[in-house]
């Protein structure tokens, strides 16, 4: 019986979009798979609590994960030194 399991950030995800994620994992495993495996696909999409989640030391919020959304600037690349838009080690001089 194949198994996914999607772990997405609480209150990120509508029930539709839920309902979307289950629907393509299900047709992507039959497709691998064969129909066979249709009926017997399991699809977990669980929420994880807000700061729940940790990339690269960084603890992420969902109103952290929301502010890229309006352009702001990413808190990783604040609390690293980092101007935002730019990636370390860059040389901007031209050189």
């Amino acid at each position: 019986m194949p198994f996914a399991n999607f772990k997405v950030p609480a209150g990120t995800l509508d029930a539709a979009q839920k309902e979307k994620i289950i629907h393509r994992t299900t047709d992507l495993y039959a497709e691998i798979y064969g129909e066979r495996a249709r009926a017997g696909t399991m699809v977990l999409v669980e929420e994880v609590a807000d700061g729940g989640w940790g990339i690269g030391d960084h603890v992420l919020t969902l109103a952290l994960l929301t502010e890229g959304e309006g352009g702001g600037e990413n808190e990783a690349d604040a609390s690293a030194g980092h101007e935002p838009g730019t990636s370390a080690g860059t040389d901007d001089s031209g050189s």
